[in-house]
């Protein structure tokens, strides 16, 4: 893995005893929020590994629970984060699984409401950083260290072309793509990380681009 600045080495300014922990749990919570759009009724996590083993002492609970608020990780109210989803009338749900992942600090989140329904597998691979491995059933590689937009599309010719022309077209330049499918003919997923954030008129652009069925995207 690489780092860019002394920084990720040691890790950001944040509210807990652990990077791994807590920032990165953190993070996984918030592009599960930023990827479902808004605020969710409902909260099921399932923590595997280290985190199930140690997910209350280190604040891993409240971690995910604040990043699905969209607090960020210096928050103060991070630590409040349950009771205030809670004072909400969010339901959650922690499970502790036995199965055994890839990574030891691995999180599924489902979340959603009377108007769909999110399902996010995500690790914390120390320094603050996350990774989203799994989104709805497709398999991604998604860092959360830069803005990205993230396409479900028909697996049909010109889905691509047209997603990448209209980011051309407005000077977005792409630093990372990655395409993958359930199965050929099917149902795509898209994932195009960015250098800048992107802009509601874009995203509507996307919306009505051929082939695109649903778009969404994480902020920096």
């Amino acid at each position: 893995m690489k780092y860019r600045s002394v920084f990720d080495i040691i890790g950001p300014v944040m509210i807990g005893p652990s990077s791994s922990h807590t920032a990165g749990a953190a993070r996984i919570g918030r592009a599960a929020r930023h990827l479902f759009g808004r605020e969710p009724e409902y909260i099921y996590v399932h923590l595997f590994g280290s985190f199930a083993q140690t997910y209350k002492g280190h604040g891993t609970d409240v971690a995910i629970i604040g990043g699905l608020l969209d607090f960020e990780t210096d928050d103060t109210r991070m630590s409040s984060s349950i009771d205030i989803a809670k004072h909400k009338n969010i339901q959650i749900n922690f499970y502790e699984e036995e199965a055994n992942t890839d990574h030891p600090n691995t999180a599924k989140l489902v979340i959603g409401d009377k108007e769909g329904e999110l399902e996010l597998v995500g690790i914390s691979i120390g320094g603050g950083k996350a990774e989203i491995t799994e989104l709805n059933g497709f398999e991604l590689r998604l860092s959360g260290s830069h803005p990205a937009i993230l396409l479900i599309h028909n697996d049909r010719y010109g889905a691509i072309a047209s997603a990448t022309s209209i980011l051309a077209s407005h000077e977005i330049n792409i630093g990372r793509m990655e395409v993958s499918r359930k199965a050929q003919g099917e149902q795509a997923l898209m994932v195009i990380e960015v250098d800048q954030n992107i802009e509601d008129t874009v995203l509507n652009e996307l919306e009505r681009a051929d082939h695109i069925t649903q778009v969404a995207r994480i902020s920096d």
